[in-house]
């Protein structure tokens, strides 16, 4: 496991579970979502100043990892 990926966790209690950022309250998810509407790393670490760059990195890595294990594809229309 790369160390990004440590900053990454899965705790029931926060984020009803969902990967979050170093037991913050930041969901992965969200901030990849943010990413695709066009926001910069350093728009997101202006917005939110607890979060360092390597936080977002981690959620790309994260992403990446996580289509490798599926080994699915998305179907696209």
């Amino acid at each position: 496991m790369s160390d990004l990926l440590s900053r990454i966790t899965i705790d029931p209690d926060i984020c009803h579970g969902k990967p979050a950022i170093r037991h913050l309250r930041y969901p992965v998810e969200s901030m990849l979502e943010y990413l695709v509407a066009g926001d910069t790393f350093e728009d997101l670490l202006v917005e939110f100043p607890d979060l360092e760059r390597d936080d977002l990195r981690a959620c790309l890595e994260f992403a990446a990892q996580s289509l490798r294990l599926k080994g699915g594809h998305l179907a696209l229309k």
